[in-house]
């Protein structure tokens, strides 16, 4: 028997029993994720709603400068946080690096970009349409985005779950500010990157598998969003009609 074969077989009882190691470390990767997802959203649903009604000098700079950071690697963020808080660093006094709360820190300025930059998109959709009636009923321009953003709630947790799929893959910067130690800050990539090198297969392709089952359902739920918000667009019309 191949060892190849031996892996995926070993992978498959992995899963399939519940081993203790596999699931601690998706689930720390898991509560990482949801916790920088939903500080990343604070401030980036926010800034994306602002950016939709705003205009000043240079706001076309700044929203170059918001597009252009969707391209930032990873390893790129992971620097930069790292630099904060080293010891030597504005933040190193906190002792937070090679933490989980260093890693929610870089995942959450990894993915503010991408949920500001889909929010100030889908705001000015949203207020392309029905933006008219929120003025003639005497909201000022950002209240009527965020209340764009209620309104547009099943888009809007899409923009999470993508977020969200961001942050679960990503690896260089967790590997750079949490640094993979085992128990503490070990989550499915740098687990998958760590098992590989050292030639345990098993634990990596196992790791592997239930990552892509993460991404998978994140995909199956932004279909289903989709498919809900275009439901309820036909019933509107239907009624109208």
């Amino acid at each position: 028997m191949s060892t190849l074969t031996d892996s995926v077989q070993l992978a498959a009882q992995l899963v399939w029993h519940g081993d203790a190691e596999l699931w601690r470390i998706v689930g720390l990767s898991v509560r990482v994720s949801l916790l920088a997802c939903a500080l990343g959203a604070v401030g980036g649903l926010a800034l994306g709603a602002w950016l939709a009604v705003a205009r000043f000098p240079g706001w076309r700079g700044v929203v170059w400068v918001l597009n252009t950071l969707l391209a930032l690697p990873s390893v790129v963020v992971g620097l930069l946080v790292y630099l904060l808080l080293s010891r030597a660093g504005p933040l190193g006094a906190w002792g937070l690096l090679f933490t989980p709360t260093a890693m929610v820190f870089a995942q959450a300025v990894l993915v503010l970009p991408l949920i500001a930059a889909l929010t100030r998109r889908l705001v000015q959709d949203a207020l392309a349409e029905g933006g008219d009636q929120l003025r003639s009923l005497g909201a000022g321009p950002f209240a009527a985005a965020l209340l764009m953003l209620l309104h547009e709630r099943r888009a809007v947790l899409t923009i999470g779950l993508t977020a969200f799929g961001r942050a679960v893959s990503e690896v260089g910067a967790v590997m750079i500010v949490g640094g993979n130690i085992n128990g503490v800050t070990r989550v499915m990539t740098t687990a998958i990157a760590l098992e590989t090198s050292k030639g345990d297969l098993a634990l990596a392709l196992a790791l592997g598998a239930v990552l892509l089952g993460v991404v998978a359902l994140l995909n199956l739920a932004v279909a289903a969003l989709h498919g809900a918000a275009q439901a309820a667009g036909q019933r509107r019309e239907a009624w109208a009609a």
